[in-house]
């Protein structure tokens, strides 16, 4: 089994992808090609995405029964003890809003930051 998620990519290569797999929604594909296929259409992939994402999943003899590849996406692949896992991107730490400085008064303080 072989699933390709397509994010943001021209309609030509969506067009591409019909002929080997199914659309089952927009961007989505998933079939049961040959690995020989399957790589010529990652290649492919690689090729046409222009500035688009990609993922590709399909099944292996592993211990999760399943494999993945990205292509410029934010999540990344990384080797866990022998399971593949996606490693999210940090989050930028959030800062708490500054009290205003002149022109507020006490009570328009008080109300917007929530101290009483």
């Amino acid at each position: 089994m072989t699933v390709i998620v397509l994010t943001t990519c021209p309609a030509g290569l969506r067009g591409f992808l019909t002929r080997w797999l199914m659309e089952i929604s927009a961007g989505v594909f998933i079939g049961n090609p040959s690995a020989r296929i399957r790589e010529a259409l990652w290649r492919e992939v690689h090729a046409y995405a222009g500035t688009g994402r990609a993922l590709l999943a399909y099944s292996t003899d592993t211990e999760q029964g399943f494999t993945f590849e990205t292509r410029d996406h934010k999540w990344r692949p990384v080797d866990h003890e022998g399971l593949t896992l996606l490693m999210r991107p940090h989050r930028e730490t959030v800062t708490e809003p500054q009290a205003p400085t002149k022109g507020w008064s006490k009570a328009s303080k008080r109300r917007r930051f929530g101290k009483r």
